[in-house]
């Protein structure tokens, strides 16, 4: 899994920005509504994948590869995980305004 945003030196191409959710990937750091929050390593990696792509899905197992780097053995710790992160960052976690299940499909990070 690479960071399109690993080799820059500027602070600003580092962080990516949407909506109230901020993810700085130099400081490792996540503001939701300027508050910073705290994410397991696991849920960062999530977290910056699907930042990184808003609005692209990603399947369960797909994400599970792309995170852990290896082939997807137990994906049903992915929903564990995005629910974790769900409780997080979202005000209504059972409405979420980001984190968005795709019936089927996966997950996508909406703009």
């Amino acid at each position: 899994y690479s960071n399109p945003w690993v080799n820059s030196q500027e602070n600003n191409d580092s962080t990516i920005k949407i909506g109230g959710i901020e993810l700085n990937d130099l400081t490792k750091e996540v503001l939701v509504d300027g508050e910073a929050t705290r994410l397991t390593p696991l849920e960062y990696k999530i977290l910056c994948l699907l930042m990184s792509n808003p609005n692209r899905v990603f399947s369960i197992e797909e994400i599970y590869e792309r995170v852990w780097n290896e082939p997807a053995y137990n994906p049903d710790t992915v929903t564990v995980h995005i629910r974790r992160i769900r409780a997080k960052i979202e005000i209504n976690p059972k409405e979420p305004k980001y984190l968005k299940v795709v019936w089927g499909i996966g997950y996508k990070f909406e703009k």
